[in-house]
């Protein structure tokens, strides 16, 4: 099992000021190192590059270039352990999201807005899934 103080967290969203206050608030939770990231292919290349030490991805979904969608199914790909949680601020009913969770390259959703708890009961409950997931 990697070593916690290994254990990687991105958040990725084109808005700035939502990175910032994600990052603020998932900072304190023990064990895990927070990444921010505004460009989901700088995203990609980072995570990619750490593959083994990613243990979650936050993203949004609508985002230039990469949509948060693909990002994940990207990652998933490299590394199906890492857990996925994907943020928007529109109703999901399509057929692709349906999909994505079926078969698990998104394990989760937030929906906009975010509530800070909220989102620290989420990372905090997809790293014990992590954790246990490994064993």
């Amino acid at each position: 099992m990697s070593n916690h103080r290994d254990r990687l967290v991105a958040i990725v969203d084109d808005d700035h000021d939502i990175t910032e206050l994600f990052h603020d608030a998932l900072k304190p939770i023990s064990g895990i190192v927070v990444f921010k990231f505004t460009d989901p292919v700088i995203a990609l290349e980072h995570i990619t590059l750490n593959i083994d030490k990613y243990v979650l991805i936050i993203s949004d979904l609508r985002m230039s270039n990469v949509n948060g969608l693909e990002l994940l199914n990207k990652v998933k790909k490299i590394n199906p352990n890492i857990r996925t949680v994907l943020m928007t601020a529109f109703e999901i009913t399509d057929k692709l999201f349906m999909q994505y969770a079926r078969e698990q390259i998104i394990n989760s959703f937030l929906q906009k807005p975010i509530l800070i708890k909220d989102l620290v009961e989420e990372a905090d409950k997809q790293l014990h899934i992590h954790e246990v997931q490994l064993i």
